[in-house]
């Protein structure tokens, strides 16, 4: 399982890594072209935009597996490994109902998104849209496996630590 795990966030962090080139290269294109040649490419544009929307919620779902995201640890950091696991597992069903409702929103839309074109490449804004399926599919599966280990006891006291905003370079100084 935890290859399959790797190899997930691996093709994720490539496909990040890729929209964050093409993007860039896109823009910088553009800004090349209107400012050197007066011209432009209006597709660009638009795909950058979009590669921008999958770029960040790819890159939540990464951020969420690193456990690098924004954290309040100032009341975690004093609890007891008992109290850490109590809230780290709440914070678990949290982010699952949160993903759950991340998904229906995006369920509720998709009828209307599936009539719309983008403007310039008409690619089906279903398509962009479908970055919030993604995401809340990737957010409540980390949630989940989080949770079946905090409830399991399988919970490390590492993953407790960075649970609690100790990270590994702080103790080592």
């Amino acid at each position: 399982m935890t290859r399959l795990v790797q190899a997930i966030c691996r093709a994720i962090e490539i496909a990040v890594t890729l929209l964050l080139v093409a993007m860039s290269a896109m823009v910088f294109g553009n800004v090349v072209l209107r400012y050197g040649f007066n011209l432009g490419i209006d597709v660009s544009d638009e795909l950058s935009r979009y590669a921008f929307v999958w770029l960040t919620f790819l890159g939540a779902i990464l951020t969420l597996g690193d456990n690098s995201h924004v954290n309040i640890e100032t009341v975690v950091a004093w609890l007891p490994r008992h109290g850490r696991r109590v809230c780290m597992g709440a914070t678990q069903i949290i982010i699952m109902l949160c993903a759950v409702a991340m998904f229906l929103g995006t369920e509720k839309l998709r009828p209307f998104n599936a009539t719309l074109n983008s403007s310039v490449t008409e690619i089906p804004m279903s398509w962009v849209s479908n970055a919030g399926f993604v995401a809340a599919t990737g957010f409540f599966l980390i949630a989940l496996v989080r949770l079946v280990r905090v409830v399991s006891g399988r919970v490390s006291d590492a993953e407790l630590a960075a649970f609690a905003g100790e990270h590994a370079e702080e103790k080592t100084q």
